[in-house]
C-alpha cells in the first residue's frame, strides 16, 4: 500500500447503522453537508476524502478505504458510492475484507453506459488551463446559489470545493476518469447477492440513468430497488438531500427488518 492515505470524518453514535459515503469525481466531502444534516440522529455517517493520487488503481482505492475504516475500528457497514465511487464499491465487495451489509449507488453505475464520453471528459479535465477551469467553477458557484438554495450546508461547502481545485486536484480527477474508462466490473455486479439499491436524479447528462437501470434490472440479482428523484440532478445527494436521506434510511431499515439475504423481485421506481 502506498504512503497516500484517506481522511475520514465520523458523525453519529456507534449504536446506529453505519453508512460510509464514498465521494464522486471531486473526491471529498465538500458537497455532502446537507445530506449529512438530513441523516442526523438516524445513521452513523462516515465521510471519506481521497488522496490526490495519480497512481492508485481502483483496487488500491478499495484497500485504502478498508485500511482507513479498520484504523477507526469500523469493520462493517453500508456503502454509499457516489458517481465515480461506484467503481470503488465493486472491488470493495469483491475483496470481501470489509463486511459489506448492503450497497447504495448514488448517480452510480457498473460499466459506464456512454464509454465514449469518458475519455473526452478526461482530456478536457487534464488539459483545460487551470484559470479557465477555475472560472468555470466560479460560474458553477453562482448557479449553485439558486440550485442549492434548500441546502445551506452544501452552499457553505462550495467555497471549500472550489478552493481545493489546484493543479494536483485537477490531475487527480483526470486520473479517476481514466480509471472509469478502463474499468468493467460487470462480472462482479452479476455475482452480487448483497442488498443493492440505486438512487439517481432525473436530470443527469453525466451518467444516463435509464441505461444503468436497464442493465441492473437485467443482470444484477442483488438489485432491490432503483429510485429516481425527478427534481434532482446527477449530484442527487446534494440537490435533493432530504428526499435522498429519507430514502436511504428507509432502505437500510427495511433491509434490517426483513433480513439481508431475502431476495425479492427488484422494484422499478
Amino acid at each position: 500500500m502506498k504512503a497516500e492515505k484517506l481522511d475520514l470524518r465520523i458523525y453519529g453514535e456507534e449504536s446506529l447503522p453505519t453508512l460510509i459515503y464514498l465521494p464522486g469525481l471531486h473526491g471529498d466531502w465538500t458537497l455532502i453537508g446537507s445530506f449529512r444534516r438530513a441523516l442526523a440522529g438516524r445513521m452513523r455517517f462516515v465521510e471519506v476524502t481521497y488522496p490526490r493520487t495519480l497512481t492508485w488503481s481502483l483496487d488500491e482505492y478499495a484497500a485504502g478505504v478498508e485500511d482507513a475504516l479498520a484504523g477507526h475500528g469500523i469493520l462493517g457497514g453500508w456503502l454509499l458510492g457516489e458517481s465515480f465511487s461506484s467503481q470503488v464499491v465493486w472491488p470493495l465487495v469483491a475483496r470481501e475484507k470489509f463486511r459489506v451489509e448492503g450497497v447504495i449507488l448514488a448517480g452510480g453505475f457498473v460499466r459506464h453506459p456512454a464509454r465514449w464520453i469518458v475519455p473526452r471528459a478526461e482530456h478536457i479535465t487534464a488539459h483545460v488551463p487551470l484559470p479557465v477551469l477555475r472560472g468555470m467553477l466560479a460560474g458553477y458557484a453562482r448557479v449553485a446559489r439558486f440550485r442549492y438554495w434548500r441546502s445551506p450546508e452544501t452552499l457553505a461547502g462550495i467555497s471549500e470545493f472550489i478552493g481545493r481545485w489546484t493543479e494536483l486536484h485537477r490531475q487527480a480527477a483526470a486520473h479517476r476518469l481514466r480509471l472509469i474508462a478502463q474499468n468493467d466490473p460487470c462480472v462482479i455486479a452479476r455475482q452480487v447477492r448483497l442488498p443493492l439499491y440505486a438512487l439517481t436524479g432525473g436530470i443527469d447528462p453525466i451518467v444516463p440513468w435509464f441505461l444503468v437501470r436497464r442493465w441492473l434490472l437485467r443482470n444484477c440479482p442483488g438489485l432491490r430497488e432503483y429510485r429516481i428523484i425527478w427534481s434532482a440532478d446527477h449530484n442527487v445527494l446534494s440537490t435533493a438531500p432530504k428526499l435522498a436521506a429519507d430514502q436511504v434510511v428507509r432502505w437500510i431499515t427495511e433491509t434490517k427488518d426483513r433480513g439481508p439475504n431475502r431476495c425479492e423481485k427488484p422494484l422499478q421506481s
